[in-house]
């Protein structure tokens, strides 16, 4: 009687609009019991097979000498298995993880609440937004979640996480939204926006569902921000719009993720920068580079100008603009607000994928020459996008540099200004200096910002 008459004092003492009087010991006994009972089924279990070739070599392990040892011991196939979960997005078995956790599997396995398990298979992933679809093989009438937009979402608002943490079976931990349109916050293989919970997440629990009180799914729980190896209170999910791009690409048939190509460089207006361009508060992105071919130039944007708003929501860094991008779609248009020395302006682009143009021109070098094997491409804007190189980057891209190039140090992206002080402007360029007789080769590549020069001889 004393706890009863306690919690009602309590109640009172709160304004009515933000608290109700409990009328019953049953709605004293509130718990989320109901909501957990709904939503739990439509959450997996994936574990997944990942088949690893290396050499074995007792000093592989060693931070010193196990560099003097690499390549040494027999070539062995090494089984390496993941564990985390999924997320059921329709009755005929559609899942959503993340790639991190499917990413290179031979075998991935789906194990539902009720422990049925199925086998699965990738049907689009993205390392960069590290999200996956997979599809249940022959399941049909499962329980699912619906999605709710992220848009809607505030700070303070009651969520549940429930996943596989450390492998000890589906788990629900609650807690709130602690904050909206993190980026680059996360310690993960995605980067980009996301939404941050200190419900308590934990290994296992990446792929799992972030819900509201409605049981509806709001993000797909990514990484956490620790010291120690587990949950400090700041979690990462990833918003459910993006979820809901995925899977549509994914019902179209595409196995890797279109985003649509802003053909932009720039960066976020703090208080200093935002004083020089006479605004009063920080906020948008300034443009500090446009691509020729770029939708925003052709909508008419100018270096200088500054990115304040994107299909009717404000824009405070890059990864937020990409991920707005991202959720309006290929083929789409989006308004976009901007200041032009201090005056607004607003404008429409279209989303669309990095064109082609010129066309990319892919040669492998053939076996009589110099680094045979190896893959280049002449750099264009869908090459630009591919390999995150800078938007003035111009010449010949390494695709796959074989054997032979990574021996003699080139890398997947460097992009070849010069051999032996001879510009590559294009595949054949670089196939036909290989095949001349010489004993020495210079070559200057850009590899993200820095400039590096490969010398070798044959």
């Amino acid at each position: 009687m004393r706890y009863l008459l306690s919690v009602l004092l309590l109640a009172i003492a709160l304004p009515a609009a933000a608290q109700q009087v409990p009328q019953s010991a049953a709605q004293i006994q509130l718990s989320f019991a109901p909501l957990v009972r709904e939503a739990a089924p439509a959450v997996v279990n994936i574990y997944a097979k990942v088949i690893r070739r290396g050499r074995s070599s007792p000093f592989q392990d060693d931070p010193f000498f196990g560099r003097f040892f690499d390549g040494f011991g027999a070539d062995r196939p090494r089984v390496q298995n993941s564990l985390g979960s999924g997320v059921i997005l329709s009755e005929d078995g559609i899942v959503v993880s993340n790639q991190h956790v499917v990413g290179n599997a031979t075998d991935i396995r789906g194990v539902l609440a009720d422990r049925r398990e199925f086998g699965a298979e990738v049907l689009l992933a993205d390392a960069e937004s590290d999200l996956a679809i997979l599809k249940l093989k022959g399941a049909e009438e499962l329980p699912y979640l619906n999605l709710r937009s992220s848009d809607g979402l505030e700070v303070g608002e009651l969520v549940l996480a429930i996943g596989n943490p450390f492998g000890v079976g589906q788990t629900v931990s609650s807690g709130i939204v602690s904050g909206l349109a993190r980026s680059g916050a996360a310690a993960g293989a995605g980067r980009g926006y996301f939404i941050q919970t200190d419900a308590p997440i934990n290994p296992g629990n990446s792929g799992g569902a972030l819900i509201d009180m409605a049981g509806r799914l709001i993000g797909i729980n990514t990484s956490i921000l620790t010291r120690s190896g587990g949950s400090n209170g700041i979690g990462f999910a990833i918003p459910a719009d993006l979820v809901a791009a995925f899977m549509a690409q994914a019902q179209e048939g595409r196995r890797s993720f279109a985003r649509p190509w802003a053909g932009i460089a720039g960066q976020a207006l703090d208080a200093e920068i935002a004083e020089a361009f006479g605004l009063d508060r920080p906020g948008g992105v300034v443009v500090s580079q446009l691509h020729d071919l770029s939708p925003f130039a052709r909508a008419g944007l100018r270096p200088g100008d500054v990115i304040v708003a994107f299909d009717g929501h404000p824009i405070n860094s890059p990864p937020e603009m990409m991920y707005r991008m991202s959720v309006v779609g290929l083929d789409q248009m989006a308004s976009v607000r901007y200041l032009r020395q201090r005056r607004p302006f607003e404008t429409t682009v279209t989303m669309s994928i990095a064109p082609d143009v010129p066309p990319r021109d892919d040669r492998i070098l053939a076996r009589r020459q110099v680094l045979q094997g190896m893959v280049v491409a002449r750099v264009n804007p869908a090459v630009i996008a591919e390999f995150d190189l800078p938007l003035d980057a111009s010449g010949v891209v390494i695709v796959d540099p074989d054997r032979l190039g990574r021996r003699v140090g080139l890398q997947r992206g460097d992009v070849i200004e010069t051999i032996n002080d001879r510009q590559m402007a294009h595949p054949d360029d670089v196939a036909r200096i290989f095949s001349e007789t010489a004993r020495r080769y210079v070559v200057t590549v850009l590899r993200g910002d820095r400039r590096i020069v490969v010398q070798f001889r044959v």
